[in-house]
């Protein structure tokens, strides 16, 4: 079982082992379990259909042995024959169309109904993920899991394991068949046959190399464009154009080199292929005629052996073809199945239960925390009290472990060692819920999400009607803004907010968790980045928000930590000091000296 975070460290598109192939189908017959009914109707339908087609040479064969060959019977029955066989392929052949038809759809709804399902098992298993595993993964890996590998998925479902199964099925019902209709010419045709294997699987070694070649190529020319694009303005700054575009002429130049390459390599198996089918053919007919003129054979048997010669070596094509699909599929289900691996870190424990909903202050108990095994400690015997209703302040220099302080006490990670406890519980032993309940985290920069200003201050509590956003939204001070904006709150949003200021996004968060009604409010750095034109009405807003809660702020700015209770220096994952801002001043320590720094560069 993989642990947190080594799912990505898979080879992409690497060839599956037998072993690595048996392991994903047995976890695929799993998923596909509540589809067995239809599996095993579609599987009946597909034989059938398969029946339908391996019958028609044979149905050939007795038209023109017993039907226009048979001078012994008398015209009227050889016409009778001849038109039995005609209309019997006919049904036969249209009844293949309706059953291949009910295949497809049938195939097409278990595939799309596993996929959809699969989509919102990784999508529901990615919300479980803690915080640890977003901070190190890149999120364009995580949005690959449910595009590009759904989708080689989806082109193998919808389409794939239909023609895998259905020409598994010709090529050994064809064997079948024509072993029973003349066993020395299906031996002089099955001569041809392992030539032809042999090719296939030359083609399949050197195709799957190939076309890994291709999609590096494609993927290192994709990203080649797309650092250009969002660098443009670099690019441009420093007159570059002629550089980069050298750069996107050699990786285009390496793309089109690989693609040829697969041209080169279809050019030589194909016509080969081809070749086997036309040469396969001239035995027929050859030795076939042979085996006529001594009467071992008819020419009905000849002619289906004719037709059935496509059902031998199209099956063999056409699953070289699919190899490449197959396995990319196989490659990407890996990945898929690797991710849903990934166990989260922060669970609730056997036996966890509700915070209290009074007294809920914060203690910190010794806490040490690194980021991974191994790993320089980042906080080191950490030990704070924040009482009910108290605001505390973390300052402290960049890197220090002030915010990854923070993130614990909002259960982020857990300790590597001591704990934290709010209301005197232990946080591993609370449950999720209540803490997200208790506790609003107001991140540095407010994210917004496509909608409306209303649904995004509505995330702050499942449920909320209109009435309590705008009353949270009044409680901050904030209505005569929201309500400038065209629409008021109901004014459209893009993804991320871009529309608006990195204050108003702000503003936005406050009002989320202001609807959320938290007993503990934990603010990180949520005043660092704001723009002149809202940093007045953030800063009034939040006054109304932390009111009455208990409060710790991660203080980039020390006004901050000036008007806050009390303190807390964090300094090389220790806490330095604690004491309120006139204490800390007046004691001449290293707050003293920050605030200092800091009045100064306020100053100029």
């Amino acid at each position: 079982m993989r642990g947190q975070g080594h799912w990505a460290d898979l080879v992409p598109d690497a060839e599956l082992g037998r072993s690595d192939a048996q392991r994903l189908l047995r976890r695929l017959a799993g998923y596909l379990r509540p589809y067995r009914a239809k599996i095993v109707l579609s599987s009946i339908l597909l034989i059938a259909q398969v029946a339908a087609l391996l019958a028609g040479p044979s149905l050939v064969r007795w038209g023109i042995d017993e039907g226009l060959r048979n001078t012994a019977a008398s015209r009227a029955h050889r016409f009778d024959v001849v038109t039995r066989a005609a209309v019997m392929y006919l049904v036969l052949a249209v009844l293949g169309l309706f059953l291949g038809r009910a295949v497809t759809l049938l195939i097409a709804r278990i595939g799309e109904s596993f996929l959809r399902t699969l989509r919102g098992t990784v999508f529901k298993h990615l919300m479980s993920l803690s915080m640890g595993f977003f901070e190190r993964e890149q999120t364009g890996k995580l949005v690959a899991r449910m595009t590009s590998d759904i989708d080689a998925l989806q082109e193998l479902i919808s389409q794939g394991l239909v023609l895998l199964v259905q020409n598994v099925l010709l090529f050994v019902g064809a064997v079948v068949v024509i072993t029973l209709l003349s066993w020395q010419l299906s031996l002089a045709v099955l001569l041809i046959v392992p030539p032809v294997y042999w090719s296939s699987k030359w083609f399949r070694r050197v195709s799957n190399d190939a076309y890994r070649e291709v999609r590096d190529r494609i993927s290192a020319n994709m990203s080649t464009l797309q650092e250009s694009l969002e660098g443009i303005r670099v690019v441009q700054a420093f007159a570059r154009e002629d550089q980069f575009t050298k750069r996107f002429e050699n990786t285009n130049e390496a793309q089109f080199e690989s693609n040829l390459t697969t041209v080169k390599i279809s050019a030589k198996y194909f016509p080969a292929v081809e070749f086997s089918n036309v040469a396969g053919t001239a035995i027929i007919l050859g030795f076939g005629g042979y085996l006529v003129h001594r009467h071992l054979v008819t020419v009905g048997v000849v002619s289906a052996f004719v037709l059935y010669l496509n059902n031998l070596f199209e099956p063999i094509q056409q699953l070289s073809q699919f190899y490449n699909t197959v396995q990319s599929a196989g490659a990407a289900l890996d990945k898929v199945f690797g991710l849903l691996d990934t166990k989260p870190m922060i669970v609730d424990r056997p036996g966890a239960f509700d915070l209290p909903s009074a007294g809920l202050g914060i203690v910190a108990e010794d806490v040490a925390f690194s980021y991974g095994t191994g790993m320089d400690l980042v906080l080191n015997r950490v030990s704070l009290v924040v009482a009910p209703g108290e605001r505390l302040a973390l300052v402290g220099p960049t890197g220090a472990g002030k915010s990854t302080l923070a993130k614990l006490f909002a259960r982020f990670y857990d300790p590597t060692s001591g704990a934290i406890l709010i209301g005197g519980v232990d946080l591993r032993d609370a449950t999720m819920d209540s803490l997200r309940r208790t506790m609003c985290v107001v991140p540095q920069e407010g994210y917004l999400f496509a909608g409306t200003l209303r649904d995004n201050v509505r995330i702050g509590r499942v449920g909320a009607d209109d009435a309590a956003v705008d009353n949270a939204v009044r409680a901050l001070g904030l209505w005569d803004r929201f309500s400038a904006f065209e629409g008021g709150l109901d004014s459209e949003v893009s993804e991320g907010g871009t529309r608006l200021s990195a204050g108003e996004r702000q503003l936005v968060s406050l009002a989320r968790a202001a609807l959320a009604d938290p007993a503990i409010l934990v603010l990180d750095e949520a005043t660092s980045n704001l723009d002149p034109g809202t940093e007045q009405a953030v800063e009034a807003a939040l006054e109304s928000l932390m009111h009455g809660r208990t409060v710790v702020v991660v203080a980039h700015r020390l006004s901050t930590a000036e008007r806050a209770d009390r303190v807390a220096v964090i300094d090389a994952g220790g806490l330095a000091e604690i004491g309120t801002h006139a204490d800390l001043v007046a004691a001449g320590g290293r707050y003293a000296g920050l605030f200092a720094a800091w009045r100064t560069h306020q100053q100029h």
